[in-house]
Order: structure tokens, then C-alpha cells, then sequence
């Protein structure tokens, strides 16, 4: 007889269920914190050369079993839904524009010398 079968959760029931308990008590901000800390501390354990191999081997991983187009996707899906922020799209041409007019005022003095 499974636990289902007995009137009982199974351990992935229970697991999402507490999951969506604690989501709806905390929120997004305690998952991002709990999600930096941990980072930090596996990058202090691997130092720098071995958490970037576990980036690769976890990015090798992922390529295997998405395909490669899997990572043009996400990008796509990535660059859409940035864009729709119009203030950051704002904001980074404003960046972008400056840096471009200031590139070209470097590159006109270089020309009068």
C-alpha cells in the first residue's frame, strides 16, 4: 500500500506544501536572502577556483540536458521582459548615450594633439 493509497502525503506533497507555507509567511525577500547567504558560504568552503568549476560543471549540466538552444531562450525571454521596464530601458540608454558622447570628446581631443 502507498502512502497515498493510506490517506497520507507523500514526501513531494509534503514538501511543496511546506514550501508554499513558508513562501506565504516570508515572501520572495527571505528566499533571496537565505539564497545569498548559502552561496556565500559554498563560496567560502570552495574558494574561488572551485566554485567556479562547480558554475561550469552545474552550466556543462544544464547545456546536456536543455540543448543548446535552451540558453538562446532564456535569454530571449530575459531580454523581453527587460524591456518592457521602460524606466531601466530609459535609464540605461540615458548611461549609454553619455558614455558614447564622452568617448567622443576624448576621441576629438586625441585628434587636435
Amino acid at each position: 500500500m502507498t502512502a497515498r493509497q493510506a490517506g497520507k502525503m507523500t514526501v513531494e506533497e509534503a514538501g511543496r506544501k511546506g514550501g508554499e507555507a513558508t513562501s506565504s509567511v516570508h515572501g520572495r525577500e527571505f528566499y533571496e536572502e537565505i539564497g545569498q547567504k548559502g552561496g556565500a558560504a559554498r563560496r567560502g568552503q570552495l574558494g574561488r577556483e572551485g566554485y567556479s568549476a562547480l558554475g561550469r560543471k552545474g552550466g556543462e549540466a544544464t547545456s546536456n540536458k536543455h540543448g543548446s538552444g535552451f540558453y538562446a531562450e532564456i535569454g530571449r525571454k530575459g531580454g523581453e521582459t527587460v524591456s518592457r521596464n521602460r524606466e531601466h530601458m530609459s535609464q540605461i540608454g540615458r548611461k549609454g548615450g553619455e558614455a558614447r558622447a564622452e568617448k567622443g570628446v576624448e576621441h576629438r581631443a586625441r585628434e587636435r594633439q
